[in-house]
């Protein structure tokens, strides 16, 4: 019996609940047609993300690059998605766009997330206090100011670039999921099974980590998900005013901006880089609502 159990410990593999949980993520995911839709969308744009440079039949048009004799071209077989004003080929620069808006989205949800559920779990674990009053005090100075505008008002004192728009909307975006962690640390806090671990002598540590955490991560993961395409739109509205990825690097916001002033005659230059936008916040808001559902303990 030892010999067998280490065997399938060396193996790897999984226990019947745990299979049987696994079965029932699935079920509860792909019954949602529009989630499995969205979660296709999200494989899509993070494949067109990562291999640009094999897919981007003119790779030159996302650098310096001018070719004004083949300037303001229309859709073609030759260029899909036209040409600017500069010559450039669109849909090797939407390809490319891709890939800004998911490392903003990565790089703004790795900070915010963290740094929001950890203040989240420390104000709501300590509920009443003087740590929960500054903690959320601070959060709700940040919320109580438009998101769009706070990240404009930073961006703007900022030198306008990639990284610096990514700061921008990091500092606005943490105080949602402190807020969010916050409501659920307060009512877990009192459950039975954390009395029971502060009778024992267990550390605030793994009371915080070990008991609170594990039970706020369902509303999290959600929340991630949904807010991929959030931080994607607001990552474009800062380049659309100048204030993100600075050219000639192709950012969706830039393009849609350089276009808007030439439509409708040259429609492209903002028809495309909008549908790349719509297309990526699509694929993770339809994602968002399948994990919504997977965690969804009321639903069969």
């Amino acid at each position: 019996m030892e010999k067998t159990s280490e065997t399938k410990k060396k193996k790897g593999l999984l226990s019947p609940s745990t299979k049987e949980n696994l079965k029932i993520y699935r079920y509860k995911f792909t019954r949602n047609k529009l989630s499995v839709f969205g979660l296709i969308l999200v494989l899509v744009s993070i494949f067109f993300a990562v291999f640009a440079e094999v897919i981007a039949p003119y790779p030159e048009s996302i650098g310096s690059f001018v070719d004004y004799a083949n300037a303001s071209l229309a859709p073609s077989m030759e260029h899909f998605f036209g040409t600017d004003q500069m010559g450039r080929d669109v849909f090797s620069r939407v390809l490319y766009g891709f890939r800004g808006a998911l490392i903003m989205s990565v790089v703004v949800l790795a900070i915010s997330v963290p740094v929001g559920t950890i203040l989240g779990l420390i104000a709501g674990y300590y509920h009443g206090t003087k740590i929960d009053a500054v903690i959320m005090r601070i959060s709700d100075i940040f919320l109580s100011v438009p998101s769009l505008i706070l990240a404009l008002c930073i961006a703007s004192i900022l030198k306008p670039n990639m990284m610096n728009s990514m700061l921008a909307v990091t500092i606005m975006w943490w105080p949602w999921y402190t807020r969010l962690v916050y409501g659920n640390a307060s009512s877990i806090s009192e459950e039975y099974f954390v009395k029971n671990a502060e009778m024992i002598g267990a550390s605030k540590a793994h009371i915080l980590f070990k008991e609170i955490l594990p039970n706020c991560l369902s509303p999290i993961f959600t929340k991630m998900a949904l807010d991929v395409g959030w931080v994607i739109l607001m990552g474009a509205s800062l380049s659309f005013v100048g204030l993100g990825e600075q050219p000639p690097t192709p950012a969706f916001g830039q393009m849609i901006s350089d276009g808007a002033s030439l439509m409708p005659d040259v429609w492209w230059m903002t028809i495309f880089p909008a549908a790349g936008v719509a297309f990526v916040i699509l694929g993770f808001n339809f994602l968002g609502d399948g994990i919504r559902d997977m965690f969804d303990k009321g639903g069969h």
